[in-house]
């Protein structure tokens, strides 16, 4: 079978929620990352075969398909065609699959895959909310089949985070300290410059050079400990366990071997494994044990294979019970903070979270990278990158 590589990586910085790139818009921001790509690379603009974006809740400025908008807010050539998918959070991860999918199955050399998403103007779940409280909304619920099938059980990202917790018998306390280590090591990791190369800066309205996220915070245990939590049912949850909103992009260039003969391009990593698996929609956020558990077998890895994992910390309570179940080093999970820290901007973290880890296979050498995450209906979409 063909294979597909990715030869380059690229991310804006994150911005708080109402922060620095609350007024941009969802195409501005997905151009963004579009044009940096494309601009310094070989491949002539209208020699892309087509551009895959992830993205969650696309309405008002994400509506109309946001990865064909955003590509011709590039200034990119009319030809080239554009897809926006949604598969959750794991919207752009699911992208850079389709991308390689494409490219192993031989009908297209090159794609860009990435994903956006402008949480200050278009909270999560604006669609379906109406006006109902923060994850206590589904646009299922009333659904004959679905109410046949699952009854009236909570569908609630909540209510899973603390049905994690208890079943994996998972403190406060040691939820908090969880979140404290992604915020020092989100920290540590931008002054020591370690994301500098794979965040493109963005000229804010007024001219100020917006550099890196801004989401990181000095919190103390003491401050999360004072926190009320999110509702009075799930006593563990608070917003310091839980991942920020905020806005960002990200895009990953995926082509064929044939196309790096023809553009002389340099591979930086190979797609070693994509897979997705599905899991109890109840528990909603624990597909990411099964999901890694397959992917290992399938590739005839165990892992401590991996030197480098990124799983998307929704909450404190998934990562930590991800570790638990597969034995996984914390010591190579995660190592420059995760989206408790640096924030989780839904349709473009797949692709944020590919950004960084290659990178920082790149920073440190490591061979194997695996990304992982969990998704809205109970899914996981896993990666495995080889550094070459």
């Amino acid at each position: 079978m063909a294979e597909a590589f990715i030869v380059d990586a690229l991310r804006s910085p994150t911005g708080k929620r109402k922060g620095s790139l609350a007024a941009v818009h969802g195409a501005d921001l997905g151009a963004h990352v579009i044009r940096a790509i494309v601009g310094r690379n070989t491949i002539p603009a209208d020699e892309y075969d087509d551009v895959i974006f992830g993205c969650v809740d696309t309405i008002g400025a994400l509506a109309g398909d946001i990865a064909r908008t955003s590509w011709l807010a590039a200034g990119m050539p009319l030809t080239v065609p554009g897809t926006t998918i949604d598969r959750q959070c794991g919207s752009s991860q699911q992208a850079v699959h389709f991308a390689a999918q494409a490219v192993m199955s031989g009908t297209q050399d090159v794609v860009l895959a990435g994903g956006v998403q402008t949480m200050s103007a278009i909270p999560i779940s604006s669609a379906m909310l109406a006006g109902q409280p923060l994850g206590f909304s589904t646009p299922f619920a009333e659904s004959l089949g679905w109410q046949a099938r699952f009854g009236n059980a909570p569908v609630n990202q909540f209510y899973a985070a603390q049905r994690i917790a208890d079943h994996w018998k998972l403190s406060r306390a040691d939820m908090e300290v969880f979140a404290k280590q992604s915020h020092d090591r989100a920290l540590h990791a931008i002054a020591e410059g370690r994301f500098d190369r794979e965040v493109v800066p963005y000229t804010l309205p007024d001219g100020t050079l917006f550099t890196m996220d801004e989401t990181a915070r000095a919190s103390t245990l003491e401050k999360m400990a004072t926190l009320a939590p999110v509702d009075a049912a799930y006593p563990g949850i608070t917003a310091a366990v839980s991942s920020s909103t905020c806005d960002a992009s990200a895009a990953v260039l995926v082509v064929s071997e044939a196309a790096l003969k023809r553009y002389g391009l340099t591979p930086r990593a190979r797609i070693h494994h994509l897979s997705v698996l599905g899991d109890d929609p109840i528990w909603h956020l624990t597909a990411p044990i099964a999901a890694t558990a397959r992917a290992l077998k399938k590739v005839g890895m165990q892992i401590g294979d991996i030197d480098r994992v990124e799983i998307n910390e929704a909450f404190a309570s998934v990562v930590m019970a991800w570790l638990q179940e597969t034995g996984c080093d914390p010591a190579r999970t995660n190592v420059n903070g995760g989206a408790i820290a640096l924030g989780h901007p839904l349709g473009a973290s797949g692709a944020k979270l590919m950004t960084t880890l290659l990178h920082e296979l790149e920073r440190t050498g490591g061979r194997y990278g695996l990304q992982t995450m969990c998704e809205g209906g109970g899914q996981a979409n896993v990666t495995i990158i080889e550094r070459l």
